[in-house]
């Protein structure tokens, strides 16, 4: 019988819904931990795998690049543990109608496999009660498009709302918001932000590549006058992702 698990989750009020006062989300707190590469290979060298650290990563990165290349195809790709499937989004008016790539998306479906499902039947959920009100990013809407489904554009405004999230103070070394790719690399503002309040954040998104990034805030703002003796780090927990420029 496989092992039961249990995903502990904080509730943490809606956002969206602010006509409804009870309304809530989970959050499973270890969300936030992301394995890569590295580690995986890390954990098969522990688990007594012959092969060295980094063989096995070096393994690894050439099946990122075969999956990567075959997806570019428009080949779907399934391993033990999802489905990754090419994906046009979009409607097209008549069908002689191009592509453009302001109305149509270019992205993937991704779904658990089948071994994946089963595996996840054996998880439970403790509910460790609502999250504290502290510091965190609650939406991200994108001015140009008026979008808040995680799409950005680069060279465009976009809007962060949350708490605590004030730059400050303004101009000190390793402050600032940045969006950090898919190698760990930090991407940093180019202009002055617009607007620098405590739960709310207006600024141009870079000249980003095309890709998924995690919007990171790091401040030292809190809520009382006295500064942080630390820089706090605050990231959204939702991908932004900005789509292949025409």
């Amino acid at each position: 019988m496989a092992k039961r698990t249990f995903w502990k989750v904080w509730l943490k009020r809606n956002l969206l819904t602010k006509d409804i006062e009870n309304d809530f989300i989970a959050e499973v707190s270890t969300a936030g931990h992301t394995l890569r590469n590295e580690d995986i290979a890390a954990r098969i060298v522990a688990a007594r795998s012959e092969m060295r650290l980094e063989t096995i990563a070096s393994i690894l990165a050439v099946r990122d690049d075969i999956v990567r290349e075959a997806l570019l195809q428009g080949t779907a790709v399934q391993d033990g543990c999802v489905r990754m499937a090419p994906r046009v989004s979009g409607n097209w008016i008549g069908a002689s109608h191009a592509f453009d790539p302001k109305t149509h998306k270019i992205g993937l479906d991704i779904s658990p496999s089948a071994e994946m499902r089963s595996a996840l039947e054996t998880v439970g959920v403790e509910v460790l009660g609502e999250k504290e009100a502290g510091a965190f990013i609650g939406l991200v809407t994108d001015i140009s498009a008026d979008k808040t489904d995680g799409t950005i554009t680069p060279d465009e405004d976009i809007i962060v709302t949350g708490e605590r999230i004030k730059i400050a103070p303004e101009g000190e070394a390793g402050l600032g918001v940045f969006f950090v790719d898919a190698g760990g690399a930090e991407h940093p503002l180019a202009h002055k932000m617009t607007e620098n309040l405590p739960k709310k954040l207006v600024f141009r998104v870079p000249a980003l590549a095309a890709g998924a990034y995690t919007l990171k805030v790091v401040t030292r703002f809190s809520s009382s006058s006295t500064l942080l003796q630390h820089p706090r780090s605050i990231t959204y927990e939702f991908p932004l992702t900005v789509s292949g420029q025409p």
